[in-house]
């Protein structure tokens, strides 16, 4: 393939180590039945060696300028399907094929400037996988994985955490890259859930408690959800706290998993 100098816009950085492709390819375990969907496949590296293996790859790649020089140096492959486009405006529903839902995995060496938007998008659409491997910057690795009352539990610890058995496979320095990035890379596998981890009452409901808990890390549950225009009575709000059997005093860092779940079913019975 012909050089092509990466895109900063595009979060681009072109992963050129032939031992973390190698760790990777043998991570990601595709077999003969397998379908894989590939998020930002650049040049190649990785897309090739699935192939070899997979039933059908689907490689979705946004930079115009990769796509037919990735089509013409793949083009030996009859199961590869190279897609122009946008992950984040892309209809995956639409895009892989209905018949095979629910036996797609996912590879993908994400863009460190969208790695979270991606990652929203794979939850709303985790139906479609039986598991993702996923490259994102060590940062963001340790925000999915971290426990509660850390700087590094968030939102995404909390929605991931119910849908997804998340380990960490391996370390990736910045020299494996081009350009060579100023941080770590992590590899995390993300094995999805048959069902959420808990109930939580209504799933919707339950991502904008999460997300409003989070809104303001350094003010109250009470605060962040009376901003977040929960309950304009107070009262009501101190009564869905009372039932929850939380305390509207802590913050939304120190809820675990379950106590969201408890607080979002209180919140629920108090809306009707």
């Amino acid at each position: 393939m012909e050089k092509i100098r990466a895109k900063k816009a595009l979060g681009q950085n072109f992963l050129v180590d032939g031992n973390v492709i190698a760790n990777i390819i043998r991570a990601a375990d595709v077999g003969s039945d397998d379908r894989v969907l590939e998020i930002g496949p650049g040049k190649g590296a990785i897309t090739s060696r699935l192939a070899g293996t997979a039933a059908r790859v689907v490689a979705v790649e946004r930079d115009r300028e990769l796509v037919p020089l990735l089509r013409n140096s793949l083009g030996e492959y009859d199961n590869i399907q190279i897609v122009h486009g946008d992950i984040l405006r892309t209809d995956l529903s639409l895009l892989l094929p209905p018949i095979w839902a629910g036996q797609w995995k996912v590879v993908a060496n994400l863009p460190y400037n969208i790695s979270s938007q991606i990652l929203f998008k794979l939850i709303e659409d985790r139906s479609l996988f039986t598991e993702l491997l996923l490259m994102l910057q060590k940062e963001v690795g340790d925000r999915l994985v971290a426990p509660p009352s850390c700087k590094d539990y968030g939102v995404m610890t909390v929605l991931c955490g119910l849908y997804f058995d998340i380990e960490r496979v391996f370390s990736v320095k910045p020299a494996s890259f081009r350009p060579v990035p100023k941080v770590d890379s992590v590899v995390l596998r993300f094995r999805v859930l048959p069902r959420p981890r808990i109930d939580v009452g209504d799933e919707r409901l339950f991502g904008r408690v999460v997300k409003a808990s989070f809104a303001q890390r350094r003010k109250t549950l009470w605060n962040c959800l009376k901003a977040a225009g929960f309950f304009t009575a107070d009262g009501i709000l101190q009564e869905a706290f009372d039932l929850a059997g939380i305390d509207g005093r802590r913050r939304g860092e120190t809820l675990s998993l379950e106590e969201f779940a408890t607080l979002t079913k209180s919140v629920l019975s108090h809306t009707h």
